[in-house]
């Protein structure tokens, strides 16, 4: 794996005036880039040759820079990141680029310095470790299958990874569960490896939340957390075609029963549940101080169903910008609260670069 004082070392030779925003075309860039633009920082985009068109038509989140490979996955390439470490990149992940580069080739191979903790991808990319950080940390998680012999009720499927929904469905006994994962391998909708490493989750009923969290260990500006400040930026809900199901009543066709996120809503939380999320934020932070020092540092979302009854479930973390967040490119309700100014996830990452930068601390948000 590539250690946290080969990445200080690079930055460390850096040109500070010549910081640059980084990150590949694709799920959450055109923020990023907004952000960097507004913060004035210098951006690059690591584009492939049929979506530059795509990303130069709007000229507010253009990078000021473009880097052209043939596939994502050339940025491992030792040509590719001596460039990005002469432009004095830090590039900022999100869920395409974990995707389409591998987290375990990022861990391994991608000697390029990265905003936030890249030791967060050993644990929100295997599901147990994920599980295991959840728990810990107090929170209520749903319950787990260790085989589909063992299913008793309605269940959820995942495939593991930032697939956005694709794959996932539902089933209520063993039999359905091999019967729907098979068909979707026939269909070529999963992967045969993809199909040896499902998590197999209790169905939990109730509605949809994703908020959008922010730790800093430099800033004061939220709830304090840890040595640092938890911000809750923005939330939302995610458009899936399973929503939709309702529509066609009584006689539901099979393509509605689709989880893929297709799209995402605004929402906002009832006010007296604030002070739950919030808690369940800050204790997710805490316990990763204690996991893989010195903790997440970044964006970062919890997917969670509330039921009056049960409270909020958390069943997954996605421990980086997650897209729901580009609904908010001017800002949300809720950072508004924070900041007299629009506040987009993509700009508070820009902007805690800058005060890295300023206070001699780049060291503690990049790795």
């Amino acid at each position: 794996m590539i250690s946290r004082e080969t990445i200080s070392e690079i930055v460390a030779g850096y040109d500070p005036s010549k910081l640059t925003v980084a990150t590949i075309a694709s799920h959450s860039a055109l923020q990023i880039f907004h952000g960097a633009r507004q913060e004035g920082l210098r951006s690059l985009n690591i584009c492939t040759r049929e979506r530059r068109a795509t990303y130069e038509a709007f000229p507010l989140s253009k990078a000021d820079k473009f880097m052209i490979v043939d596939e994502f996955k050339d940025i491992l390439s030792a040509q590719v990141q001596a460039k990005l470490i002469e432009e004095n990149a830090v590039v900022v992940p999100h869920g395409s680029f974990v995707e389409y580069v591998g987290a375990q080739e990022i861990l391994d191979r991608f000697a390029v310095p990265m905003f936030g903790n890249r030791d967060s991808l050993k644990w929100e990319t295997d599901r147990r470790k994920q599980r295991l950080w959840l728990e810990t940390a107090g929170l209520r998680v749903p319950k787990e299958y260790e085989s589909p012999s063992g299913i008793s009720g309605k269940v959820f499927v995942k495939l593991s990874g930032a697939k956005g929904g694709r794959g996932f469905f539902v089933a209520d006994s063993e039999e359905e569960f091999h019967r729907k994962l098979s068909e979707r391998v026939r269909r070529g909708i999963v992967q045969v490896n993809d199909a040896c490493n499902v998590t197999i989750q209790e169905f939990v009923a109730g509605v949809r939340y994703y908020p959008h969290f922010f730790f800093s260990p430099i800033a004061k500006s939220g709830l304090a957390t840890g040595a640092g400040s938890l911000e809750l930026l923005s939330m939302d809900r995610r458009i899936e075609p399973i929503d939709e199901s309702y529509r066609g009543l009584p006689d539901v066709p099979e393509e509605f029963f689709d989880f893929t996120v297709t799209g995402n809503q605004p929402v906002i939380l009832r006010e007296s549940l604030l002070t739950e999320i919030l808690g369940i934020g800050a204790r997710t932070v805490e316990k990763s101080l204690e996991l893989f020092p010195p903790g997440m540092t970044g964006p970062f979302s919890l997917e969670t169903i509330y039921s009056p009854t049960r409270g909020f479930t958390i069943f997954e973390i996605s421990a980086r910008i997650v897209a729901g967040t580009n609904l908010y490119p001017m800002g949300s309700p809720y950072s508004a609260y924070l900041y007299g100014e629009p506040m987009s996830t993509g700009r508070r990452i820009a902007r805690e670069l800058k005060h890295g930068l300023e206070e001699g601390k780049l060291d503690k948000i990049v790795f």
